[in-house]
Parts: C-alpha cells; sequence; structure tokens
C-alpha cells in the first residue's frame, strides 16, 4: 500500500479493508512506520517505535471491530506490558509498565495494532506538548506554533497521518485542546463511560476520561463503542448507550435547541477571527433547522472559586503520583527531574489541606448541578473550543519558575477557559475543526457539549456537520501522504 493511499483512509475504513483481505495488519504496520519515519522529524511527535511484533499484536485479533488498524497511545494514563510509561518526566523516565491497563485490554481486544508512544507534558500538567525529557512537539500546519496539550503527540500524530487514529486524555480539555489546534475531531466522553483502572481511580476527582483523536468522526465513536463500560470496583457508571455509538453518526439528530456563547466565563473576550468562526457555525447549524439562540449560562461558582478547586484537587493529587514515582525509582524531587510548573504544583499540593479538598469537592457539586440544569432548557451548548490561536513554541511556561500551583492553574485554564467545565460537570463535550483563520488557514475548532450520557446526541450532530461541511479534504503543511 502506497503512502498517499493509506493517508486516504481512516482507522474504520482501513479495517474494513482487513476484513476483506485486501491487506494485513502488518503491511498497514509497516506502512505506518514509514509514515512516521518522513513527518516525525519534524513534529517530534511519536517517542518510541515498535514492530508489529513488539506489540504483541496477534493476527487473530483480526475479528475486531478496529482488526490490524496502526494506533498509538499517549505516555500516560494507559499501561501496557512490558513498554515504558514515563508520563513526560525525567523522574519516571525508563519506568516499564508490568500490566496492562483495563484500557489497553480493551484497544487490544478492538484489534488495534499499538505500535509506539506518543508525547505529553510533564504529568499532563499544560495545554502545551513541550516536556524537558522529551522536547516541544510541533503543530503539523505551523511548526513555529504550538500542538496543544496534553495529548499534542497524539493529535499531531494523527494530523499529520502517521496514524489515523490514537489515544489521548482528558481532565481539562486535553483532547478538545490539541483537537482543535490540529484540525481533528475530538470528543470527552462522559464520567464513567469507560475505566481508568486498575492503577488510577477517579484520576482529579473524576476529572479526568480518555479516548481519542481522530479524523473522521465514526472513527473516535468505533473507538468508543470498543472501550465503554466498567471494570469492577470502578467509583463511577455510566449506563451503556441503546444503540452503537457508530450508528448514531449516520443518524440526523432531531431539531435541536442550540446555546451560543462567544466569549468565556472569565470575563475575556474571544479572538475576532474565533468569533467570527462561532457566530458562521451558528448560522451553518440555523440552515441544518436547528435552533439556535445566544446565551450566557451561570456556573453556579465564581471564577476563582473554580480555578482555585481545581488548583487544589490537581495538585493535591499529583503528590502521591510524584512521590510515589521518586520512591519507585530512587530519583529526588527537585529540579533535576521535575521542571518548574511540576515543582510549583507538587508544593501547592503539599500545603493543601483536607478542608481545602472538601472544599473543592463541594464547588463540584454546586458546578455539577448548574451544568445539569443548562441540559434542561437546551440540547446543546456551542462554544469556541479556543478563545486564541496557538502560541509559539516556548511561551506557554515562562515565568513559571516563580509561580505557585494555584496561579499555574489559573494560567492553563486561562489558555483553554472554555473546555476544564465540562471535565467537573462530567458530561460529554468534542471539538469539531469547523473554521479556519482567514490568512494562514489554521483550523479553528468549535465545541459542543450535551447532558450526561448524551453522546449520542453530540455524535449525531457531528455526523450532520461533518456531511454538510466537511473538512477531512484540508491538509497541513506536514503530511505523510504528499509524495511517494
Amino acid at each position: 500500500m502506497k503512502l498517499s493511499e493509506y493517508t486516504a483512509y481512516d482507522a474504520v475504513g482501513l479495517a474494513e479493508l482487513v476484513q476483506k483481505g485486501d491487506v494485513t495488519a502488518a503491511e498497514l504496520s509497516e506502512v505506518a512506520r514509514k509514515a512516521a519515519s518522513r513527518v516525525n522529524p519534524r513534529i517530534n511527535a511519536v517517542i518510541e517505535d515498535w514492530s508489529i511484533e513488539e506489540s504483541g499484536h496477534v493476527d487473530r485479533t483480526a475479528n475486531g471491530p478496529l482488526a490490524g488498524v496502526p494506533f498509538l497511545i499517549k505516555d500516560l494514563a494507559v499501561s501496557m506490558a512490558g513498554k515504558r510509561c514515563e508520563l513526560g518526566s525525567r523522574l519516571a523516565e525508563g519506568v516499564i509498565a508490568a500490566n496492562d491497563s483495563w484500557l489497553m485490554a480493551r484497544f487490544r481486544d478492538a484489534g488495534l495494532v499499538t505500535l509506539g508512544r506518543t508525547t505529553t507534558p510533564e504529568m499532563a500538567f499544560s495545554t502545551t506538548t513541550e516536556s524537558l525529557l522529551h522536547g516541544a512537539t510541533c503543530n503539523p500546519w505551523d511548526p513555529t506554533l504550538s500542538a496543544g496539550g496534553s495529548s499534542g503527540g497524539s493529535a499531531a500524530a494523527v494530523a499529520s497521518g502517521i496514524v489515523p487514529l490514537a489515544h489521548a486524555t482528558d481532565a481539562a480539555g486535553s483532547i478538545r485542546i490539541p483537537a482543535a489546534y490540529n484540525g481533528l475531531f475530538g470528543l470527552k466522553p462522559t464520567r464513567g463511560r469507560s475505566s481508568n483502572g486498575p492503577a488510577l481511580d477517579e484520576v482529579f476527582a473524576g476529572f479526568g476520561v480518555q479516548l481519542g483523536l481522530s479524523r473522521s468522526v465514526r472513527d473516535s465513536a468505533a473507538l468508543l463503542d470498543a472501550i465503554q463500560g466498567h471494570a469492577t470496583g470502578d467509583p463511577y457508571i455510566t449506563p451503556a448507550p441503546a444503540r452503537s455509538f457508530l450508528s448514531e453518526v449516520e443518524r440526523d439528530p432531531r431539531k435541536l435547541k442550540i446555546g451560543v456563547m462567544v466569549d468565556p466565563w472569565n470575563g475575556e473576550r474571544t479572538d475576532a477571527d474565533i468569533a467570527a468562526s462561532t457566530l458562521a457555525t451558528a448560522k451553518h447549524l440555523e440552515a441544518l433547522g436547528h435552533d439556535v439562540f445566544e446565551v450566557t449560562p451561570a456556573l453556579g461558582v465564581s471564577w476563582e472559586s473554580l480555578v482555585s478547586g481545581n488548583a487544589v484537587i490537581w495538585c493535591g493529587t499529583l503528590v502521591g503520583w510524584i512521590e510515589g514515582l521518586a520512591t519507585f525509582t530512587g530519583r529526588p524531587m527537585d529540579d533535576t527531574t521535575l521542571e518548574p510548573a511540576t515543582l510549583a504544583c507538587l508544593r501547592y499540593g503539599k500545603q493543601t489541606s483536607a478542608a481545602a479538598f472538601a472544599d473543592a469537592l463541594a464547588m463540584r457539586n454546586v458546578l455539577t448541578r448548574s451544568v445539569g440544569a443548562w441540559f434542561e432548557e437546551f440540547d446543546v451548548l456551542l462554544t469556541p473550543t479556543l478563545p486564541s490561536r496557538p502560541d509559539r513554541i516556548g511561551r506557554y511556561a515562562a515565568g513559571a519558575e516563580s509561580m505557585d500551583g494555584r496561579e499555574w492553574t489559573d494560567r492553563v485554564f486561562r489558555h483553554s477557559p472554555f473546555t476544564p467545565i465540562f471535565n467537573v460537570a462530567g458530561v460529554p463535550a468534542m471539538s469539531v475543526p469547523l473554521g479556519q483563520e482567514p490568512l494562514t488557514g489554521l483550523p479553528v475548532g468549535m465545541q459542543f457539549a450535551s447532558g450526561f450520557a448524551r453522546e449520542d446526541v453530540l455524535f449525531q450532530l457531528a455526523g450532520q456537520l461533518e456531511r454538510s461541511h466537511p473538512w477531512r479534504q484540508r491538509r497541513p503543511l506536514a503530511w505523510a501522504g504528499d509524495r511517494e
């Protein structure tokens, strides 16, 4: 198979070729590695590259719904037996996972062929992907710009054509942010839709969930079908869908009530081009027959309370991760092993009290109830995924040396003020690459959120938008299928 042919297919399309016998998993693996060798030196998305034998793939998994499809896992939150799990950190460099996590087992059952790991910022505590351990991951549309984070490596790998689909996580926007920056589809599932176990529990009090990034809506739907469910002892369990998510993509939604919000809750303004894209999307939705109206839904808590509560939960959780790694590796917890922002969050977490953590959980409760009430008034909320264009590489962490953990969390939330709300509330949200900057052609993502366990509504709407306003023909500067 030629690279130009390989990159023209999405994951579902490649799986269909494997099922028909037109291509083998081994052939797809080889062409994916060729794609990586072509573009990865320009974007630094893939940090470890395995052969099909090293991946542990066996051809008898060919009955899985994504059988034979080349796949990459993010270097965080999912563990693959015998492979490194370094969390983008020098503190964890060389750490080998003893067992597959529950999610990794589901990936194997789906027939995915995992060929390597992708970059992540240290401990995923950033919305850009520029770790000291592995270096900066560049945006395939403009390599001087950030690919976003924390799933920036997975996003860059998918956007550049290395793989059609890659694992990603999201605790404050880490699927949706890189989806927006890289022109991809990215859905954050409902809290409890799949398991983080067994080593991980709630992940930031239930804020953290996992799925992937893709170039087509149906790929993310097929992946969610493959991993939805729960493991024994999970703290949250979301009811199984009535129909497969993949089937929802081809089903037009009923007439929806869609609220539109252009500027974020923190009182700042969205850049003019992105605001214009949001309003253009609203008009397109009206043309599709939906009822669209402007809203400014209340969070029920102040912005300062939201940021402070997240800082307490994130930083308090981080302490155990870092202390556990330091004990396991015998390494110190200092600037030889940890980046300035991570150290700031570690110090802040150590100072956090049990009472402050309880207050943060109370904030979560109030906000979750408020967001739940929104979706009794309307079906979907539309916002920009991000209020501004990507930063240039190297700018994001400037001044981190003088920050504490609360200040760092504020920086993260100021960068992406639209996305964390839906992690706190536990409801599904997606970024859809509907817009483009008029002068540069850079992709602009639109975020859609819906009520608890209503991924079906989002997949129906995303499929309708993909058919009426397609984006897959757009190609970034770094594209593996450009030439043979």
